[in-house]
């Protein structure tokens, strides 16, 4: 049976989804902005607010929204008043990263955090939230003057406040991030600029991932040279580990299953090829590596696991990548992995009474929290229950907009 095609099961995503909001209920700040959730689903109130936390609160409520789910918009509201009130830096421009429990801003400003911000505005405008299109605009603008390297067709990492020091590390996960709100921009906008961008990021990741046996380099000078070694004495690091992260490999072969769905998007047998390479290789290495169930963190060069942990968001895009490769490819093998997934996370990743997902779990499947405390965010797991039920192209939000899903 394939599950994609089910709609018993699309029903069971649609409760599970809905058991996912009514777990992040409690997410909205009253001073704007989105509080981390400890295990319980309580604000944690020392960690302060995390700009890429609030942006993420801001897509998956406004998605929500949309679905037509009541309660979602409040929620949603908060989180784009935050990004637009104490998180935005109104003397430099852009978002500062957190806010700590003092109210001290972090200095710098990431493209990950403006990556998640972008993507959130282009889901606020759908939702047609209060100030979702002047907050788009700017948000859009900022990443294109701020981050996106034109000469390089990559994007940068990292600014000081101000945007007048530029560091020389330069990563694969912000660029990942930015091809996502890429997309988006493009099913909001209709603009064939953000396409274009999105195809010259995806051509450069598939092939140095292609050149590294499918393990994608995840970290570069400001040259764009690989440096394979990278954070080898913080090998969990949450953002930048050492190492190839399973995964990221996940995540970029459903974002090449997107962008090669697009229309007048060149390449596209070269985008799936690779999104299928991507796909087997993090199998191979990442699966029941240890005599266990589940993904490992990240790999050396050679597949070897380096950090065994297991963290939900590795098995949230894995169901994701399996679910749009088997909708663009019609091979069985990616259903039965879908169906593997869910089952998987059913068994040790949900949490029966109130829907949440555990964030890590240690090499034989207990909960752990030596990487990510708490139950901090929504957005992989509830995009794991959206992406199934839409088409490969638009993304998330256009798509919802245009068609939301039924279970009848």
């Amino acid at each position: 049976m394939n599950w994609l095609d089910s709609a018993s099961h699309h029903a069971w995503l649609s409760t599970h989804r809905t058991d996912l909001l009514g777990f992040g209920r409690h997410l909205a700040r009253d001073d704007g902005g989105a509080s981390w959730l400890d295990s319980e689903g309580r604000p944690d109130i020392g960690e302060g607010v995390h700009t890429w936390i609030t942006a993420r609160t801001l897509h998956v409520f406004g998605l929500g929204t949309l679905l037509g789910i009541p309660g979602c918009r409040r929620i949603a509201q908060a989180a784009l008043d935050g990004l637009r009130g104490p998180l935005h830096d109104a003397e430099y421009g852009g978002w500062y990263s957190h806010l700590g429990a003092d109210g001290r801003r972090a200095p710098g400003k990431s493209c990950y955090d403006h990556a998640f911000v972008t993507l959130a505005s282009t889901t606020a405008c759908h939702a047609e939230l209060d100030g979702a299109r002047e907050f788009m605009q700017e948000a859009s603008t900022t990443f294109t003057t701020r981050f996106w390297d034109e000469s390089a067709g990559l994007c940068h990492d990292h600014w000081d406040t101000a945007f007048e020091q530029l560091e020389h590390y330069r990563g694969l996960n912000a660029n990942m991030h930015g091809v996502e709100a890429m997309l988006s921009l493009a099913g909001l906008t209709h603009d064939p600029v953000w396409l274009e961008r999105a195809g010259r990021i995806s051509g450069f990741v598939a092939a140095v991932a292609e050149d590294n046996k499918w393990r994608i380099p995840e970290h570069y000078d400001a040259d764009w040279n690989a440096e394979l070694d990278y954070h080898i004495d913080r090998p969990d690091d949450r953002f930048k580990p050492y190492g190839a992260t399973v995964g990221h490999a996940f995540e970029w072969a459903r974002l090449f299953v997107h962008l090669a769905n697009a229309p007048a998007v060149e390449d596209a047998h070269t985008l799936v090829h690779a999104a299928e390479r991507l796909f087997d290789q993090a199998v191979a290495d990442g699966w029941q590596r240890d005599g266990h169930p589940g993904f490992v963190y990240t790999t050396d060069w050679d597949g070897t696991p380096v950090v065994s942990e297991r963290m939900h968001w590795v098995l949230a895009e894995a169901i994701g990548a399996a679910a749009v490769l088997g909708r663009h490819t019609g091979e069985a093998r990616y259903g039965d992995w879908y169906r593997r997934l869910w089952d998987h996370a059913a068994d040790f990743y949900v949490d029966p009474d109130d829907g949440s997902w555990q964030h890590q779990l240690d090499p034989t499947n207990r909960p752990a929290n030596n990487v990510w405390h708490g139950k901090p965010d929504l957005y992989h797991a509830f995009q794991a229950t959206l992406i199934p039920t839409q088409p490969l192209y638009p993304m998330l939000a256009a798509s919802v907009a245009e068609n939301p899903p039924s279970t009848m």
